[in-house]
């Protein structure tokens, strides 16, 4: 059975890191001036054009902009799911918690200890569980705020639109972002819930084992984490409330402004960059590759993606604003200060 767990888990992370290699791969090619592969640039920008820079010939296939609401409520739904089953997951199956390949672990190793290998795997999958909680408890404020301003800060023009396949894209993007952030425990936690329902079914509720909850022991391995935990969580929260602060100063343009008039945005980050939203985007998802401390290569390819994909969208935007205002600030850059 563990050897089935393993094989499957194995082959959801490599499906998750095929995926996140074939959306970037295009993106990449595409942001250099290639001329026999012109046409991906332009198929890119059609397919990820929205708002601002989607022109009248792109209006084909296309769905209001405002259904990114739909984007943040699944993200929503779907990492609140997963946060909730990897906690208790963790909380009942792998209580203690403690870094892989400890001083204890090792001085077994060396001392001969015949446990070694099941007790290491037990530690590993133990780690991973309670990191994958602290990662998608981020990944939970992170779309629980965007939910937020979908519906309090953004107020779309009508005349807003986005590529169908972007939204299909936008919908995965959200359902394999957080899978991506608990993939290494992924199958133990979904073999667990089913293990509950399944005794649910035959024991009734009146039989199933009941689990005191102590509060002391759902958050303390959380703080044993380690020290890369609590650095990512500031990252984490320096992107998130500029990002927050960025967004808001978009909403008000949008109301202040008319129907279809654009105006320069100014304060917080577009200062300096052109789209600051994007580039705190970029911080929040280098918090978790900070807090799996760069070993992850899921998170990384899932990273890649985030930047390239953000990378490609803010160069547009920078081009658009500079063509429609004479007077755009000079100093601005894309997207990465003195960069990009």
């Amino acid at each position: 059975m563990l050897l089935q767990n393993q094989s499957m888990e194995e082959l959801l992370v490599q499906f998750l890191r095929a995926a996140w290699l074939a959306a970037t791969l295009p993106i990449v090619i595409a942001s250099f001036s290639i001329p026999n592969l012109s046409f991906l640039r332009r198929t890119l920008i059609g397919l990820a054009g929205r708002g601002k820079i989607m022109q009248s010939s792109q209006q084909k296939f296309t769905i209001p902009q405002r259904l990114f609401f739909h984007f943040y409520l699944v993200a929503f739904l779907w990492t609140t799911l997963l946060l909730v089953a990897t906690w208790a997951y963790a909380y009942r199956m792998v209580p203690v918690v403690a870094e892989p390949f400890s001083y204890s672990t090792i001085t077994s190793f060396l001392t001969g200890g015949s446990t070694i290998r099941a007790d290491s795997h037990k530690v590993k999958q133990g780690y991973a569980a309670w990191e994958a909680v602290s990662l998608l408890l981020l990944m939970e404020f992170h779309v629980l705020r965007r939910l937020f301003e979908s519906i309090h800060v953004f107020d779309y023009s009508p005349s807003a639109r986005m590529h169908v396949i972007g939204y299909f894209t936008g919908l995965f993007f959200y359902i394999a972002a957080p899978l991506s952030l608990c993939g290494d425990c992924a199958v133990e936690v979904f073999n667990f819930v089913a293990n509950l329902v399944t005794e649910f079914i035959v024991k009734g509720k009146n039989q199933m084992q009941v689990t005191e909850l102590d509060i002391w022991q759902v958050l303390n391995p959380l703080i044993r984490l380690g020290w890369k935990h609590w650095i990512a969580g500031a990252v984490f929260l320096w992107g998130w409330i500029h990002q927050y602060h960025c967004h808001k100063i978009l909403g008000s343009l949008r109301h202040s402004a008319e129907e279809e008039e654009y105006v320069i945005p100014h304060g917080d980050w577009f200062e300096i960059v052109s789209s600051p939203h994007y580039l705190s985007e970029i911080v929040i998802y280098a918090s978790f590759v900070v807090a799996t401390g760069g070993c992850n290569l899921t998170i990384w390819l899932l990273f890649s993606f985030v930047v390239a994909n953000l990378s490609f969208a803010a160069v547009e935007t920078h081009k658009w604003y500079r063509q429609k205002f004479k007077d755009y600030p000079s100093n601005r850059f894309a997207i990465i200060p003195f960069l990009l």
